[in-house]
């Protein structure tokens, strides 16, 4: 199983980060290793939706199914793997003195033929650079678009 846990700040209110990442669909805008989301259910917000997201990580492609299970506006959302790599995430927004503190948690689990547990240990590093890239991202179209 990987633990990963990533964090930025972004300086702007609760409320506007959320109001981002409720619109899971524009997630692909902001994380370099989504390549496409297609849902699944008839809603596209809150609890029991469902989606395909296509992945990309080098040379490695794979579809990653999920279902939101928590949704807390605008403080928590969760969601569950239930594709090939299983686990769960969730993003966790607080108050911060200079905005928005970002949380994002992982715990993955990767099949046998993709090294299981090996395969996650070796994985954890590559996933926590992208993810924390994609946070940058998400920091810089946040802060870019409320400043225009």
């Amino acid at each position: 199983m990987a633990s990963i846990s990533v964090e930025t700040t972004i300086a702007r209110p609760v409320e506007e980060v959320w109001a981002r990442i409720a619109d899971v669909g524009s997630h692909v805008r902001w994380m370099d290793d989504a390549v496409a989301i297609r849902f699944t259910s008839v809603g596209h917000v809150g609890v029991g939706t469902t989606f395909d997201c296509d992945t990309r990580l080098g040379p490695f492609h794979l579809t990653d199914r999920m279902v939101v299970t928590d949704w807390d506006p605008p403080s928590l959302m969760g969601i569950r793997h239930v594709g090939l790599v299983t686990g769960s995430g969730r993003f966790v927004l607080e108050p911060a003195r200079a905005g928005t503190r970002f949380t994002w948690e992982e715990e993955l689990a990767f099949p046998a033929w993709m090294g299981g547990g090996l395969g996650a240990a070796a994985a954890s590093p590559l996933l926590r650079r992208v993810w924390c890239r994609n946070l940058g991202n998400l920091k810089t179209l946040i802060e870019g678009r409320a400043a225009v």
